[in-house]
């Protein structure tokens, strides 16, 4: 078969209905990205329950019923049987809509992943541009070296950068390079880093793969001075997620840094969900406690799937003598949507603004809660990931599902992510009036079992 069947010029091509074939045969839409319309029903109370069916389709053909953790009914409501949707066929702003029409006002923001809003505008315009260029190649791409060079220019320790897709594997790489360059084993190690083998104890994962991980509690200095002792010189590494879910004593940052010092080991920061968010560099830029490494994702790329090591290039040389890699790590529709979102950050105060707006938010439910007198229920957190908290478990399910019903889709433990697009006054009076009526309820509901 001659190619010339498979691939015509542009002349002899027509032109799509809603765009055109430009002169490279590349077909261009230049509607406004707003004006491009979705099949979204309207919401209609009565026609049966669509929501129900995508969770019923869903739970036949992908374990658990989502490919994300997280976003498994029984992660969203905290049980499986709860009721609300499960699914979105819109995001735009801070709205999602579901497969039977109903508007949301979503405050968990893709579990963080996004802190403009869906459907920004200036990322989609980076993004497309990168996919029209072709997205993916035999070469690597030059944006892979622009977006590194701007990273280090951001990130205090950052000479180096190695790009991946996913928080986990991405962490998963610089615990590799630590122990690469330091020729030790042993990584101890604070918060949640993924799904990956090397520190999980879970269904699956070999009893020996996670043996050279020792967990520590968040904030305690005694028991990290302990494992640091007995770690000794086979110490590569310690990991931290700097926030987990309250603010850490720096003193507590600056010790963890003394030890790697004195015994030679290596420092990394998951800024995974800090990074972008309490600070564009995370919350080493706030403690001014300074990694060797530091990984980030979610926010990065505005929804986008990348995420990155960024170090000290002593350490992220190591690299080199290990094998990390992946097919699709500098795709450049990712690198493309993270160049816009660093050049929001330049010309914005995103951090501050996001500070403010959650600061706006929380305060609007501390207020719903103080209105409806529950016991029982707290806003914990900082400004930029707050959450809320019930003494009862199944009094937060049964919350979750009346604020749906009243058109809010609050996150189920932490956390709630501003955003730029949660910025609109009406909103966090909207937020305080959808939480005061599910409390409400829910109060009333808990009276009528206790008498």
């Amino acid at each position: 078969m001659r190619l010339g069947r498979l691939f015509r010029r542009s002349s002899e091509k027509r032109e799509p209905e809603g765009g055109r074939i430009d002169d490279e045969g590349v077909r261009r839409d230049d509607r406004p990205f707003g004006d491009v319309e979705s099949e979204v029903p309207e919401f209609d109370p009565a026609a049966g329950d669509p929501d129900g069916a995508w969770r019923e389709r869903a739970a036949s053909l992908i374990p658990g019923g989502a490919s994300t953790g997280s976003k498994r009914p029984e992660a969203l409501y905290g049980n499986s049987e709860a009721m609300g949707p499960a699914h979105y066929v819109r995001a735009s702003g801070c709205t999602v809509v579901t497969p039977g029409g109903q508007r949301l006002l979503d405050l968990g923001m893709a579990l963080g992943a996004v802190s403009t809003g869906y459907a920004d505008e200036r990322i989609l315009r980076a993004a497309f541009s990168a996919a029209v260029a072709g997205q993916i190649a035999t070469l690597s791409p030059t944006l892979e070296v622009e977006i590194a060079e701007r990273l280090c220019e951001v990130v205090p320790c950052g000479e180096k950068v190695r790009f991946l897709k996913t928080g986990a594997e991405a962490v998963a790489a610089a615990v590799r390079i630590a122990r690469t360059c330091t020729s030790r084993n042993v990584v101890i190690g604070c918060g949640y880093f993924g799904w990956l083998d090397w520190y999980r104890r879970d269904h699956g994962v070999p009893e020996g793969a996670s043996a050279c991980f020792v967990p520590v509690p968040f904030a305690d200095a005694d028991a990290l001075e302990r494992a640091v002792g007995a770690a000794g010189s086979d110490l590569a590494a310690i990991v931290l997620e700097p926030v987990v879910e309250r603010l850490p004593p720096t003193e507590w940052l600056a010790l963890a840094r003394r030890l790697c010092d004195a015994t030679g080991a290596i420092l990394i920061f998951d800024e995974m969900k800090t990074g972008f968010r309490v600070a564009r560099a995370g919350y080493q830029e706030v403690a001014g406690v300074v990694p060797d490494m530091a990984v980030y994702g979610k926010a990065l790329a505005g929804g986008f799937p990348l995420a990155a090591v960024v170090g000290r290039q002593a350490i992220m040389d190591a690299a080199a003598r290990s094998w990390i890699s992946s097919t699709l790590a500098a795709e450049t529709v990712a690198l493309a949507a993270a160049g816009a979102v660093l050049d929001i950050y330049e010309q914005e105060d995103v951090c501050g603004e996001l500070g403010r707006i959650g600061r706006a938010l929380r305060e609007a439910v501390e207020r719903a809660i103080a209105a409806c007198g529950l016991a029982g229920v707290e806003v914990a957190g900082c400004d930029h990931m707050w959450f809320l908290r019930f003494s009862e478990s199944r009094w937060e399910r049964r919350f979750l599902e009346l604020a749906v019903c009243e058109g809010v889709l609050f996150k189920r433990g932490p956390y709630n992510y501003a955003a730029l697009a949660h910025g609109e006054e009406d909103i966090a009076i909207e937020v305080e009036r959808a939480a005061s009526a599910a409390l409400v309820a829910l109060r009333e509901e808990i009276a009528g079992e206790r008498t």
